[in-house]
C-alpha cells in the first residue's frame, strides 16, 4: 500500500515562506514539487549557498560550474541507490540479529514489569497510579483542574555488583527466526481476499497479528492498521467490506485502532509519546466522533498507556510544606502534560531510565589520572562527551587508556569506522566481547561513539546488557541529525544533567571543518578553499541536477582530485522526487554499472544500502544471487539478503539520504539540493550532510536562498520523550 524504504522518516524544519537570505544571488530554483513519498520520507535536503570554488555562502555570478572541474551537461537517466554499513558475523544473519537482540530485551523488559508493584490495567480495573491518571485525562476532558502530579514507582533495587568478572564468554546462541504456519498466511489470505485487501500482504499480517491473526482480522478489521504502511482510509474501506452496514466511524474497535496508529506515527517522527490534546485533535482529524471519549476508551482497553510525570523539586518542596499553611495562597507551578504513549516505546524508555541510574549508582569510583574526560571516566558510572569529528579521537584514546589499566573495553559505534565495533554486532554477539553466564556484556567500560544517533529501543538494549558496575561513556555530536527511530537519548542525558558533560575543544581542521562549524552556530560562511575542497555547482532544475552529479561522480572528481567513484557519497534530500535517491541511483548505476537488473533489478558490482532494521542502514556490493538470495559484500563480510526481504530491504546505494549516511564518511561527498529540496531543510540536515565529506565536498546548488535561511532560522522540531524526567526521578529518590 505504501512502500516500506527501510528507515524511519526523520523530521524536517519548513523554513519560513520567502524571507531575504543571508547570502548573495543564486541560481534559479526551479518549482518542481517531489511525489508524496520524497517530501513524506524525504530525509533532509539542502541547498548550497552561491559562490565559486570554496565558497558555500554564494554561488558563482555566471552560470559556469564552479565545481572540481566544471562537467558539460548532456543526457542521463535517473533512478534510486541504498546506503551502507556494517555486517553480521558468518553464519547469523542481521534478521537473526535483531530478533535475538530484540527477545532477549523483550524478557528483561517483562521481567521489570512483573516486578512493579502497580501496573496499568484495563478499565475499571485500574488502580493506584494508573486509576489517578486516567481520572487526569477524564479532568483534562472535562474541563476541570487536572490532578496533582504523581510519583513514580520506586525502581526494583540495584543487583549486587559481582565480586570478580568471569573467566571465560559465552557467545548467545544464533537465534532462530520465527516461522509463520502456511496455513495460518492462507488464512489470512481469505480474509483480505473478502474485504478486498491486496493478498500480497499476507505475510506481514500473519507476522505481525501472530497465528490467530485471521480470527483477529474478522473480530476486528482495523487491526490491519498495525501492518506498517497501511493508511486509515485503507483500513475503513476494508472494514466496510467485512462488516457492512455494522461498519460506522464511532465504532469502538476503529477509535482503538487509530489511537494506536497515530502514535505509532509518531514515533515515526521521534516521538516516544503524545499529549493527549495532540491525539484527540488526530482523532478529530480522521472523523472520530467524541475524540475524548475514544481516547479514554483506548486506555480502558490498554491499547495505549497513560502518564503525568512529576517535577522532583516540586515534590520536594510539597512534602516539605505539608502541614505548613501561613494563610498564603502557595504559587502554583504550571501542570505536567498528560502523555499518552505505546507500551513498545514506554517500557524501553523505563528500562533505559533504571539501567542508566543503575550504571550511575554501582560504579566504583577510582582516581584516573590523564584529561578531563579520564578523570570523569574513572569516578563516574555515566559520562557524555561532545564534540564534532576530530573530537571522537578523544573517547577512542580513553578506550585505549582503560585497555591499558586492565580493564575489560569495547568500543562502538553506529557504524564500523576507527577502529569501532558495529553497535548492532555488539548486540548480537557477534561482534565484540561475548557475554558472561549472566547473559552480560563481559566488559568494565564501553565507550559508544555517534551517541545522537541511538534510539531508545536500541539504547535500552545496551544499557540492559551491561554489569553493575561497568562504566559507560556516549560520545557525539549533539548537531547532527537525531535517531532514525522513536527518542532522543543523547540529548534528554545532556538537559538531565544526570552525569558529567565534557566538551571537546578540538575543532574540526581546514575549510571543511570551518564551514560545518559556522553551520552549527547558524552561518553559511563564505570559506577559503584552495585545494579545491568546497565547490559549488549551480544548476536551474532537478534535471539539470542528476546530469551535474553524475557527472562529477565519474569525471570530475576522480579527474581532479584522483578519487575512484568509489570514493564519492552522493546525499540527497529524500527517495522520492526528479532528483531523490531513486533517481539519482538509476542515473548513477546506468554510469557506473550498467545491466539489466536479473537479480531483481540488481547486478553484481551494484552498490547497494541494506536496512536489516528501521533506521539502520548497511552499504555494501552486490556479488551474486542464487536461490538463497542476494548475496553482498558490506565490508568485507559476507551477508545474504532473502528474496522475499530484497524489496523491502534492499536500494541502490551510490546516492543515499542524510539519515541514511549519519555516523559514516567518505573521502568525497555530493550533497544534491534540487529546487524542491528547500521544504526539507533543517540546520541540522545541511551539518549532517555537509559533515559526511572528509577531503571534498561538492555542492549540487538549486534552492536559491533556502539554504542560508535553513542554516539561520530552520531548527529540528522538538520530540516528545519522557526519558528526562523518568532519569531525573529516579536520581532524585536515590538522593532522598
Amino acid at each position: 500500500m505504501t512502500e516500506p524504504s527501510g528507515e524511519t522518516p526523520p523530521e524536517a524544519a519548513t523554513p519560513p515562506a520567502d524571507p531575504q537570505g543571508a547570502t548573495s544571488a543564486s541560481p534559479d530554483a526551479p518549482d518542481t514539487t517531489p511525489d508524496a513519498e520524497g517530501s513524506a520520507d524525504a530525509e533532509d535536503s539542502v541547498d548550497a549557498s552561491e559562490g565559486s570554488e570554496g565558497a558555500t555562502a554564494e554561488a558563482p555570478a555566471s552560470g559556469d560550474d564552479a565545481s572540481v572541474e566544471a562537467p558539460v551537461p548532456d543526457d542521463g537517466t535517473a533512478t534510486e541507490a541504498p546506503a551502507s554499513g556494517e555486517s553480521p558475523a558468518p553464519g547469523v544473519s542481521e534478521a537473526q540479529a535483531e530478533l535475538a537482540a530484540q527477545r532477549e530485551l523483550r524478557a528483561r523488559i517483562e521481567q521489570r514489569k512483573a516486578e512493579r508493584a502497580a501496573p496499568v490495567e484495563a478499565g475499571g480495573k485500574l488502580s493506584g497510579t494508573a486509576a489517578d491518571l486516567l481520572a487526569a485525562v477524564r479532568a483534562v476532558e472535562s474541563g476541570a483542574k487536572p490532578v496533582a502530579p504523581l510519583r513514580p514507582e520506586v525502581p526494583a533495587p540495584a543487583r549486587p555488583v559481582p565480586a570478580a568478572a568471569p573467566e571465560t564468554t559465552v557467545r548467545p546462541p544464533a537465534p532462530v527466526a520465527p516461522v509463520v504456519t502456511e496455513e495460518t498466511t492462507s488464512s489470512v489470505r481469505q480474509v483480505l481476499a473478502r474485504g478486498g485487501a491486496p493478498e500480497a500482504l499476507a505475510g506481514q499480517v500473519a507476522t505481525v497479528l501472530g497465528e490467530g491473526a485471521a480470527r483477529v482480522l474478522d473480530d476486528d478489521p482495523w487491526q490491519l492498521l498495525a501492518v506498517p504502511g497501511v493508511r486509515p482510509e485503507q483500513a475503513d474501506g476494508f472494514a466496510r467490506a467485512l462488516l457492512g452496514s455494522a461498519c460506522g466511524p464511532g465504532d469502538e474497535r476503529r477509535a482503538v485502532a487509530l489511537t494506536a496508529w497515530l502514535l505509532e506515527q509518531a514515533a515515526l517522527k521521534g516521538h516516544t509519546a503524545l499529549e493527549i490534546g495532540s491525539v484527540r485533535d488526530g482523532l478529530a482529524k480522521l472523523s472520530v466522533p467524541e475524540p475524548g471519549k475514544a481516547v479514554e476508551h483506548a486506555i480502558s482497553e490498554a491499547a495505549v498507556l497513560v502518564f503525568q510525570e512529576e517535577d522532583p523539586e516540586e515534590t520536594e518542596e510539597a512534602e516539605e510544606g505539608a502541614g505548613q499553611d501561613d494563610g498564603s495562597a502557595a504559587e502554583e507551578r504550571p501542570q505536567q502534560p498528560v502523555l499518552l504513549g505505546l507500551e513498545r516505546y514506554a517500557l524501553a524508555e523505563e528500562s533505559l531510565a533504571d539501567g542508566l541510574a543503575r550504571l550511575i549508582r554501582t560504579v566504583e569510583a577510582a582516581d584516573w589520572e590523564g584529561p578531563e574526560l579520564v578523570r570523569a571516566a574513572g569516578s563516574h558510572g555515566l559520562v557524555l562527551h561532545t564534540g564534532g569529528e576530530a573530537a571522537r579521537a578523544e573517547p577512542a584514546a580513553l578506550a585505549e587508556t582503560a585497555r591499558e589499566r586492565g580493564l575489560r573495553v569495547a568500543l562502538a559505534a553506529h557504524t564500523a569506522r576507527d577502529g569501532a565495533v558495529p553497535l548492532a554486532a555488539l548486540l548480537s554477539g557477534t561482534a565484540g566481547p561475548g557475554r558472561d553466564e549472566e547473559g552480560l556484556l563481559a566488559l568494565d567500560l564501553l565507550v559508544v561513539l555517534d551517541a545522537p544517533q541511538l534510539d531508545v529501543e536500541t539504547a535500552a538494549l545496551l544499557v540492559e546488557a551491561l554489569p553493575d558496575g561497568c562504566r559507560l561513556v556516549l560520545g557525539g555530536d549533539p548537531l547532527v541529525l537525531g535517531a532514525a527511530g522513536p527518542g532522543r537519548v543523547f540529548a534528554d542525558l545532556l538537559a538531565a544533567r544526570v552525569a558529567p558533560a565534557i566538551a571537546s575543544r578540538v575543532p574540526d581542521p581546514g575549510p571543511l571543518g570551518e564551514l560545518v562549524s559556522g553551520i552549527g552556530v547558524g552561518e553559511l560562511n563564505q570559506v577559503e578553499a584552495p585545494g579545491k575542497e568546497v565547490v559549488i555547482v549551480p544548476v536551474r532544475d532537478a534535471g539539470e541536477a542528476v546530469h551535474r552529479t553524475v557527472q562529477l561522480v565519474a569525471d570530475s572528481i576522480p579527474r581532479a582530485l584522483g578519487l575512484p567513484a568509489e570514493h564519492t557519497q552522493v546525499i540527497t534530500v529524500g527517495h522520492g522526487g526528479a532528483a531523490g535517491t531513486r533517481a539519482l541511483n538509476a542515473a548513477l548505476k546506468q554510469r557506473l554499472n550498467p545491466g539489466p537488473g536479473r537479480f531483481g533489478g540488481y547486478d553484481p558490482g551494484d552498490r547497494v544500502a541494506h536496512s536489516p532494521a528501521p533506521g539502520r542502514t548497511v552499504q555494501g556490493t552486490v556479488v551474486s544471487a542464487d536461490a538463497e538470495g542476494l548475496h553482498l559484500d558490506c565490508a568485507g563480510e559476507r551477508v545474504v539478503v532473502p528474496k522475499e526481504r530484497v524489496e523491502s530491504a534492499l536500494r541502490h546505494g551510490w546516492a543515499l539520504t542524510a539519515h541514511q549516511a549519519a555516523g559514516a564518511r567518505w573521502p568525497a561527498a555530493v550533497v544534491v539540493l534540487p529546487g524542491d529540496a528547500a521544504a526539507g531543510l533543517s540546520r541540522a540536515w545541511v551539518y549532517t550532510a555537509f559533515g559526511r565529506a572528509e577531503r571534498h565536498l561538492s555542492v549540487v546548488h538549486g534552492v536559491d536562498q533556502a539554504l542560508p535561511r535553513a542554516v539561520a532560522e530552520g531548527l529540528t522540531p522538538e520530540r516528545t520523550t519522557r526519558l528526562r524526567p523518568l532519569i531525573e526521578a529516579l536520581l532524585h529518590e536515590e538522593e532522598a
